[in-house]
């Protein structure tokens, strides 16, 4: 006989691109996780009746509001999930975690440091769990490449290069959508596609030590967006805007550890639709991963005899392969979508057990704090010392447990 699980009521804010992913990923968790809570699709939010009715009958949630204000006084609701932009994330997430729930927020954490110290202290001060989605590091092949440098098959880590390309807002006609108006989304390709790929290198290959960087804005002016849905838009016939935000980020780095790091996000790579990649190179081996090959590790290992040598391609769809066991038998697949499903399972687990999992809101303070050292580092054409960003009384706690 199955035990009565405790009911985890979800309360989700926003209802487009994210929104659909999220609530994709509630749906699938009990079909393929057997988790100690009951997740919920109680209520999703959005300031456009119409469009938030329609996307709760959609996505199967009980409820819908228009004010997010009014979702987070409700006692029927445990957690609250943040698809919003950028701008609204701080807002939002204090006063969920001021009103006794649990938060996951999607990254960035916020538009600056100084909010995501704020809601850090906030999560922590009401002793709530929290977590921020950077789902990339929940890919089973990402998953192993962890497991492997862990156990130390590739040995000191000397490099990691990263790069996050996409082509899409090229076409200079394109309109200024809020993903690249600053006041909404605090920067450009760097908070967007960078804070990625900072966020597996320090997953990865350990904490930075410092930066230095470059940031430019290819198209200056843009049409003003008359509607958008997405990651498209309707351009203006008639009005122009100046564009604020960077369309590529360039930096190095030096890590802790010693390790070296080159980085590069760009909307300006043209036939690179979500080339999420990294390669890391260490004294007995390398790897490489891409995200559009989601479940392919390339893994090279200096102690394989001469003449066999090479990068191996590992389909990491095995019970071996972390999550993957959850899925399909070997060679079957997952994709994109699965990624928020196993980030989320780590979620409801730590629910569960009143402690708060990695990614959280302390790891999106890092990526903030590093995220702005590069701009800095543009602006000034200076190394930036990552430690002068970092408030030390902030890292006190590397590990939340609720009381």
């Amino acid at each position: 006989m199955v035990g009565i699980r405790k009911e985890v009521r979800i309360g989700l804010v926003g209802y487009k691109f994210m929104g659909k992913a999220h609530s994709h990923a509630y749906q699938g968790l009990s079909t393929f996780f057997q988790l100690g809570v009951k997740p919920i699709k109680q209520a999703i939010c959005g300031r456009n009746e119409a469009g938030v009715r329609e996307a709760a009958e959609q996505y199967g949630w009980n409820s819908y509001e228009t004010d997010w204000r009014e979702l987070i006084t409700r006692d029927d609701i445990d957690l609250i999930d943040i698809v919003t932009p950028n701008n609204s994330h701080a807002e939002i997430a204090i006063a969920a975690a001021e009103a006794g729930k649990h938060v996951f927020c999607e990254k960035p954490l916020s538009l600056t440091l100084d909010e995501s110290k704020r809601m850090l202290e906030a999560v922590r001060k009401n002793k709530v769990v929290h977590m921020v989605n950077y789902n990339y590091r929940f890919a089973p092949a990402v998953q192993f490449a962890k497991k492997l440098i862990d156990e130390g098959k590739l040995g000191k880590i000397y490099h990691i290069r990263a790069n996050y390309l996409q082509e899409w807002i090229m076409d200079p006609n394109f309109p200024l959508v809020w993903r690249l108006e600053k006041s909404v989304c605090g920067s450009g390709s760097h908070g967007d596609l960078a804070a990625h790929l900072i966020d597996l290198a320090r997953f990865l290959v350990g904490e930075f030590e410092e930066v230095s960087g470059v940031l430019e804005t290819f198209i200056k002016e843009r049409p003003a967006v008359a509607d958008s849905s997405g990651l498209s838009g309707i351009a203006s016939t008639t009005e122009f805007k100046k564009v604020e935000v960077d369309d590529a980020s360039i930096f190095v780095a030096r890590f802790k550890n010693g390790a070296l790091g080159t980085f590069e996000a760009t909307r300006f790579a043209a036939g690179n639709k979500n080339a999420n990649k990294f390669e890391i190179n260490g004294e007995k081996g390398s790897i490489k991963w891409n995200a559009e090959n989601l479940n392919e590790l390339e893994v090279y290992l200096t102690s394989d005899e001469p003449g066999l040598q090479g990068f191996r391609k590992i389909n990491c769809t095995e019970e071996q392969h972390p999550f993957a066991g959850f899925y399909w038998p070997a060679g079957h697949i997952i994709g994109y979508e699965h990624t928020f499903i196993n980030l989320i399972a780590t979620l409801m687990n730590g629910i569960e057990k009143g402690e708060t999992p990695s990614p959280n809101f302390m790891d999106g303070y890092i990526t903030q704090a590093i995220m702005e050292a590069v701009e800095k580092s543009s602006k000034h054409r200076s190394w930036e010392q990552i430690d002068q960003y970092i408030k030390q009384e902030v890292l006190e706690k590397e590990k939340e447990t609720l009381v």
